[in-house]
């Protein structure tokens, strides 16, 4: 299939990370569930990246990950705040409520897809008896899923009110790599110096071909989620073939190149259709998506010309995703196409 943009899942696999899979397959015998050598020196890899020794986790997906980590966080009797548009909330298919044994989800819609303190703070107090799920976590998705990004002002001053009422952080960190690219700052500030307790790392969306790291930097939070991963079916017996790829895209900051050029993607196709006639931008790109109100007639168009990409941001809202190899002629055949239909 020729390059697209409905999904950063649609790329292959990024030439670092398959060289190291092939390193770990020729290297001979290792030791199963995580025991092997290449876990171990992704697990070292991960908290030099982070500058703390944090626990790390592999599983095969980022809902398996987000899920099993806010049952980590959480009691059937809890709940979790996160944006309305969060995507534990929108596309988890209900997992996180079944992994927690039914934890609920009080949602609010803050602007640009992001939580503020002012929100977590209402939903926190909104009710204190016995009827209502307490309140113990706060689920922030970075990037967001309309492609906008926490600064670090904001996850800080969310974890102030975090705090204050005992509620511990869980972040959705499938693009975690694209936010890092954009605010310009270590790994570390933008996750527990700015009081994160836990982070989805995800690597499919950047180069890898199968599974998500989480790191759990508060440490006490992750005993015996071991056991979880087990139970849910996500402990990989060759686990080398999972952890080892990680190893292609930390080393050198390959990561951070490729979301960087995913993110100069968007931009670009950003800046060829935001004033076209009849083109209504949703919001700013800050991350590696395009989120964009186009014509019933251009989008037919644009799907006629072959191309994929979801409509499910309101009426006529499009989804355009940058991969970490779209080329730059790939985008400007897109906007030629939307500006010629647009005319």
């Amino acid at each position: 299939m020729a390059q697209q943009f409905v999904s950063d899942n649609t790329a292959g696999v990024c030439p670092e990370a398959m060289e190291a899979f092939v390193r770990a397959n020729d290297a001979g015998h290792e030791l199963s569930y995580g025991e092997d050598s290449w876990t171990q020196k992704v697990c070292d890899r991960i908290r030099e990246l982070f500058e703390t020794d944090a626990e790390v986790f592999f599983v095969f997906n980022g809902t398996a990950a987000n899920s099993l980590v806010l049952a980590a966080l959480c009691q059937s009797y809890h709940s979790v705040i996160c944006h309305d548009k969060a995507h534990v909330e929108t596309d988890e298919c209900g997992a996180p409520e079944f992994f927690s044994g039914g934890s609920k989800l009080l949602t609010a819609p803050g602007i640009d897809g992001k939580l503020t303190a002012d929100d977590i703070e209402a939903l926190a107090t909104k009710r204190t008896d016995i009827h209502y799920p307490k309140p113990k976590a706060i689920s922030l998705t970075q990037a967001t899923e309309v492609g906008t990004v926490y600064s670090v002002e904001e996850v800080r001053a969310i974890a102030t009110m975090a705090k204050r009422h005992g509620l511990s952080i869980h972040m959705d960190g499938a693009r975690f790599a694209n936010a890092v690219a954009t605010l310009g700052v270590s790994p570390a500030e933008i996750t527990w110096r700015a009081g994160v307790d836990v982070l989805v790392f995800g690597g499919t969306k950047n180069g890898l071909p199968v599974g998500e790291a989480v790191v759990f930097f508060n440490k006490a939070l992750a005993e015996d989620f071991a056991y979880r991963v087990k139970q849910a079916g996500q402990l990989a017996s060759k686990m080398r073939f999972i952890s080892a790829p990680w190893l292609g895209l930390l080393n050198d900051g390959v990561w951070l190149k490729y979301a960087t050029h995913a993110n100069a993607m968007a931009r670009r196709l950003y800046q060829r259709i935001k004033d076209l006639p009849g083109a209504t931008p949703l919001f700013e790109p800050q991350a590696n998506g395009v989120f964009i109100e186009l014509p019933k007639a251009v989008r037919d168009g644009l799907r006629d010309r072959g191309w994929l990409f979801y409509t499910f941001i309101g009426e006529g809202g499009c989804r355009f995703m940058c991969s970490w190899d779209l080329l730059p002629e790939t985008v400007d055949r897109l906007a030629d196409d939307i500006e010629e239909l647009c005319g």
